[in-house]
C-alpha cells in the first residue's frame, strides 16, 4: 500500500528514519529552496528519488496543510511487543513503554507520538480495533515523530500480560478514587503507561489490567486535562524520574 505523507517536518523525519520505501516527491512550484524543503530535496537527489514541481493547488488533494510538499510512500512500518522489548534490552534500558486505549483523535495521537519520541519511550502500543491509526495526519500531527518510534497494534491485554511476566510496573493515567499522585509512585523502573480514550477512559479490561493509577494533582479551576496533554505530562514525569531516581513518600 502507498501513501502520500504531508508537512515538511513528517516529509522530512520519514526520509531520515529510513523505514519505509519512498516513490516520488512533489513540491510546489515557487517555494523556495531553503530551510528544511532544501534539506528534503537533497535527501530526494541523493536517492534518486523522482522529484515534480506542480501547481501548489494540485497538492491539496493530499491534505490543506501540505506546506508545498508531498512524499509518496510506502505503508506505515508497524513494529510488534517483542522487538519493541528487544530495542529497549538492547540499550540496556528498564523498558519504557506508552500504551494508548483506544484513542480516537488523530491529533491527540499524534501530539502523543510527538512527545513519546521526545521523553525517549522504547515503543508504543494500540489496540487492534476502535482506534486511531499511524495516517498520513497522525504522521504530520507528530511532526515526524512516529515515523522514529516502533509502534504495534496489538491485543491489549494479552500484552499486558507479557509485559507483567517480564516485570514492567503498568500504569494507568485515570481519576479514580484510589489513584495516587506522582509522588507516591515509582517511575523509574520498567513502566508502561496507559492512556485512555478521550471521552470514555480506559475500557473496563484494561483498567482491571492496570497494578495502579496515578492522578495528576489539578490546582485551576478546570476539572480535568485532554489526553494529550496528560498523557505528555506523565511521560514527562515518569523521564524526569528515569533519570534522577528519588524516594516515595507514602
Amino acid at each position: 500500500m502507498r501513501e502520500w505523507l504531508f508537512g515538511r517536518n513528517a516529509v522530512y523525519e520519514s526520509l531520515q528514519a529510513r523505514r519505509r520505501h519512498f516513490f516520488r516527491l512533489r513540491v510546489a512550484e515557487g517555494a523556495k529552496e531553503r530551510g528544511r524543503l532544501k534539506d528534503i530535496l537533497e535527501i530526494c537527489r541523493g536517492r534518486n528519488i523522482p522529484i515534480e514541481h506542480l501547481p501548489r493547488k494540485q497538492l491539496n488533494v493530499h491534505a490543506a496543510g501540505h506546506q508545498g510538499v508531498a512524499l509518496q510512500a510506502s505503508g506505515y512500518p508497524y513494529s510488534d511487543l517483542v522487538q519493541i522489548l528487544e530495542h529497549a534490552n538492547g540499550r540496556a534500558d528498564a523498558p519504557f513503554l506508552l500504551i494508548l486505549d483506544t484513542l480516537q483523535d488523530p491529533q491527540n495521537l499524534g501530539s502523543l507520538l510527538r512527545s513519546a519520541e521526545a521523553f525517549g519511550v522504547h515503543g508504543v502500543l494500540l489496540p487492534l480495533r476502535r482506534t486511531a491509526t499511524i495516517t498520513p495526519a497522525v504522521v504530520n500531527s507528530s511532526a515526524g515523530a512516529s515515523e522514529h518510534l516502533l509502534i504495534a497494534q496489538t491485543n491489549l491485554a494479552q500484552a499486558i500480560r507479557v509485559l507483567k511476566s517480564e516485570g514492567v510496573w503498568v500504569v494507568g493515567l485515570e481519576r479514580v478514587p484510589d489513584a495516587r499522585p506522582p509522588h507516591r509512585l515509582r517511575l523509574d523502573g520498567p513502566l508502561a503507561l496507559v492512556v485512555g480514550s478521550e471521552g470514555e477512559g480506559m475500557r473496563p479490561l484494561t483498567r482491571k489490567s492496570c497494578d495502579v493509577f496515578l492522578q495528576l494533582p489539578m490546582q485551576g479551576r478546570v476539572a480535568s486535562l485532554n489526553a494529550a496533554v496528560a498523557g505528555s505530562i506523565a511521560l514527562y514525569l515518569a523521564r524526569q524520574e528515569r533519570e534522577n531516581p528519588r524516594p516515595v513518600r507514602s
